[in-house]
């Protein structure tokens, strides 16, 4: 068998390319905060799009202050739900306690249409606050494409 050196090339560049992926939110109900800023900056600089099809609640809505604004939309099954930060339950015997620290450092991530909605809507508590598809997060993310 006789390989040419232009296949072999470009199989080697094919390669190389890293591969592009969208990241398909479709129920995440948050988690630990580190672990979002990291996974999203990863996602932010491999200029990746994130498509929320889903639950995207807690921690997860970081995605708004990490990955560019136009490389993330909402489809009709989106909702996003807000809360206060509060401590992992493993270290306070299974308490929710709120973390005024923690709740800042998210408040600094979130760009201001997601500032406006929480200021519209009672600040965070520790209650879950939700969006449901709609005018009011379309004031935050677009829609996406139809060809999604």
């Amino acid at each position: 068998m006789r390989i040419t050196f232009l296949p072999l090339l470009l199989l080697l560049l094919l390669a190389a390319t890293p591969a592009r992926a969208d990241l398909h939110i479709t129920r995440d109900h948050g988690g630990y905060v580190t672990e979002y800023k990291a996974k999203y900056e990863r996602i932010r600089d491999r200029k990746e799009r994130v498509i929320i099809d889903g639950i995207c609640n807690s921690a997860c809505t970081l995605v708004f202050g990490i990955v560019p604004m136009n490389k993330v939309c909402v489809t009709p099954r989106a909702s996003l739900g807000f809360h206060q930060a509060y401590y992992d339950k493993a270290f306070t015997f299974g308490i929710k306690v709120t973390s005024a620290e923690g709740t800042s450092d998210l408040m600094s991530y979130y760009p201001r249409p997601v500032k406006d909605w929480i200021r519209r809507n009672g600040g965070l508590t520790s209650e879950m606050k939700k969006i449901k598809n709609g005018t009011e997060l379309w004031k935050i993310v677009d829609p996406c494409p139809e060809e999604f």
